[in-house]
């Protein structure tokens, strides 16, 4: 099992910055990746950015130059920074931990961006 947690969501205005991270305990050393997920109101849930074991990264094209995701191995946590962020950011963002048998997510963090 693993249990993830999130925090460093609030709201900001249009142009500034958060960083989110993703707490994980647990069995962590069965993680695969971790992938910050966001659903913003009446959509669907999407991917925003990933990381996995290696180090490798991928990101949204949305957010691409904008978010970087990041890990701090011994914290067992995963970041995402958030820079130049814009309304259409708006979203609860989660963190999903995948392993070789199942994935397991976090309860979420509300980011709001006025305009």
């Amino acid at each position: 099992q693993v249990q993830l947690v999130e925090s460093g969501g609030g709201l900001v205005q249009a142009g500034g910055s958060l960083t989110l991270s993703c707490v994980a305990s647990g069995s962590t050393f069965g993680i695969d990746a971790i992938g910050w997920y966001r659903q913003p109101p009446g959509k669907l849930r999407e991917l925003v950015a990933g990381i996995n074991s290696g180090g490798s990264t991928n990101y949204a094209d949305s957010v691409k130059g904008r978010f970087t995701i990041f890990r701090d191995n011994a914290k067992n946590t995963v970041y995402l920074q958030m820079n130049s962020l814009k309304p259409e950011d708006t979203a609860v963002y989660s963190c999903n931990a995948q392993t070789f048998t199942s994935h397991y997510w976090g309860q979420g963090t509300q980011v709001t961006v006025s305009s």
